[in-house]
């Protein structure tokens, strides 16, 4: 918990950005040590907190002298970040990720530094930005896609290639000073941009590219594309005109020609005269409102609308355009000449494309396109009305589906069996694992899976459920294959009313453990939860557990012993 002066100073800082002016004496609030035992709350719990750099420092043996040290350092300008100790991740594609292990004081370092840096371009990032901040995710930028860019004529997908190794030094610092007047914090935020990496023992300069690895590598990067968000908020003001788009003269040529048969309708009615079987009136209407839902009610090529909508999470840039090819070709030329010139990025001809919106487009893992239909949709009676309200479904309203080529690569990778023969196939290497591990194992990657896909329309149908009874049968041959037994007997042996679930002894009690169903996915509210990030519950039960110990200077060894 930080003091009430600290708070204060934060928030003050990010309402000075909002309203343009600079802000200053950050190095200074650096040197109170509550916010430096905040930071390390932040760390303490991450996987990475033990992680050796290439000295050999990690996050273990915290102090309140240590912070007095880095804070000392840092005040006089004797602070020099280590390199990175470089690693390489496998991507999705087969291809590897170059990972930086920062030491553990460089780590604490740049939490403090991004815990500053949130504080003051928090207030003023874009909305429609969506990567590496709080109560934003994947799903939000999805949502936001689904619920405000209906009617979208063009996708432009816009890929920056190699976007954190080629951020620009001088052009960031440059940013930064927009809003910073403090130069020892900027030396110091230069001094982790260029602190360099060490891989097979040789050291490597970096001339570009956020810190390896760094804690505060996101909100940089948020920093150096919040450029790009104000751009193309300014070329959406620019292309955004008209109102709305006219009737078409034959769509309101029927509307009055049924509206005139509806009034004698509902005059037959009131003098009891009227007949549904009979009626040419009746019969005339009905294949009036058939031919109306094949006429679009407004006319989809007018030129005096045009709109422009975007989407960003972190490097993946999606546009959404109504209007023309042409249009969507100039804003895609545009965005291209700023990165181009402004922030001295490429754009990968390769990965970036313009694309119908019925077509679609692949974004963040799902595809996302319009669909159009003349379905009827009916409404409730209004109270005093003689008839019941209807209205044709919504045209060009976004939907999001899974896409097949990202299912059949889950369902190969995970060796589940083979896709196009649909047949199941066991995994070997889980033979020697119990049962309950087994059934754990294949819980947490389907349920992972569908839970990040939960906001597709189709995550329980089609290519979906083929995976899922793949997924299911290499599970229960994997535990024939452990017992020396068939799929048979295994679904048998786990069959229970309420689906397929492993009886097991907990210290003389019975527990169960049950297999996943796609049918056991419920979907939530993505503002009131992070459904694409399992949030982290040690962390947050233990916080102010921790900062007493440390205030107490209390060994977490003997305090467990307690």
């Amino acid at each position: 918990m930080l003091p009430d002066r600290v708070s204060r100073k934060l928030t003050a800082f990010g309402v000075a950005a909002s309203n343009g002016r600079q802000v200053k004496d950050l190095v200074r609030l650096m040197g109170h040590p509550e916010l430096w035992e905040v930071g390390y709350a932040n760390l303490y719990s991450n996987q990475g907190a033990l992680t050796k750099g290439v000295d050999n420092n990690t996050l273990d043996g915290f102090s309140r002298d240590r912070v007095l040290n880095l804070i000392e350092l840092i005040k006089d300008g004797r602070y020099q970040p280590a390199p990175v100790r470089r690693t390489h991740i496998p991507k999705g594609n087969g291809k590897f990720r170059p990972l930086g292990l920062p030491s553990g004081d460089d780590k604490l370092v740049q939490e403090v530094a991004r815990l500053i840096l949130d504080a003051i371009y928090e207030p003023i990032f874009s909305d429609r930005s969506h990567g590496f901040r709080a109560g934003r995710s994947c799903h939000t930028a999805l949502e936001s896609i689904k619920r405000d860019w209906t009617g979208i004529k063009w996708f432009v997908d816009v890929d920056i290639k190699g976007f954190f190794d080629n951020i620009d030094h001088d052009k960031l610092i440059e940013m930064l000073s927009k809003r910073i007047l403090d130069k020892r914090f900027l030396r110091l935020i230069k001094g982790m941009l260029t602190a360099g990496y060490i891989e097979d023992w040789t050291f490597h300069k970096t001339y570009s590219g956020t810190p390896q690895g760094g804690v505060c590598s996101p909100i940089l990067a948020n920093v150096y594309l919040h450029e790009l968000d104000e751009f193309l908020e300014v070329m959406k003001s620019q292309m955004d005109v008209g109102k709305r788009r006219p009737t078409t003269p034959a769509y309101n040529h029927l509307a009055y020609q049924m509206k005139q048969l509806r009034k004698s309708i509902e005059a037959d009615k009131a003098q009891g005269t009227f007949d549904p079987t009979t009626s040419l009136d009746l019969s005339m209407y009905r294949k009036l409102e058939r031919e109306r839902r094949t006429i679009p009610s407004r006319d989809p090529m007018f030129a005096g609308l045009k709109r422009l909508q975007f989407c960003r999470y972190a490097d993946d840039v999606l546009i959404g355009v109504i209007g023309t090819k042409d249009d969507a070709r100039q804003a895609m030329d545009q965005v291209k000449s700023f990165l181009a010139k402004e922030l001295r990025l490429d754009v990968s001809e390769e990965k970036s494309n313009i694309s119908p919106a019925r077509q679609g487009t692949l974004y963040l893992g799902y595809d996302v396109k319009t669909i159009h239909g003349n379905r009827t949709i009916k409404r409730y009676q209004l109270e005093g009305a003689n008839h019941q309200s209807q209205s044709r479904a919504r045209n060009g309203k976004v939907i999001l589906s899974v896409p097949k080529t990202r299912v059949i690569r889950f369902c190969k990778t995970r060796k589940y069996g083979d896709w196009g023969a649909t047949r199941s196939t066991h995994r070997g290497y889980l033979v020697n694992h119990t049962d309950l591990e087994i059934i754990d194992a294949y819980n947490a990657e389907m349920r992972g899976f569908a839970n990040y896909h939960q906001l597709a329309y189709d995550v329980k149908m089609a290519n979906m459920n083929k995976l899922y009874y793949i997924w299911r049968g290499s599970l229960l041959a994997t535990l024939a294959a452990k017992h020396s037994s068939s799929v048979n007997k295994e679904y048998t042996k786990l069959k229970r009313a309420e689906g397929l679930s492993l009886r097991f002894e907990v210290k003389g009690a019975t527990r169960y453990r049950k297999v996943y169903a796609l049918k056991d996915l419920r979907r939530r509210n993505i503002y009131d939860a992070q459904v694409d990030n399992l949030p982290n519950v040690n962390k947050n039960l233990h916080t102010h557990e921790i900062l007493q110990r440390l205030n107490a200077e209390t060994c977490e060894y003997s305090y467990v012993g307690t």
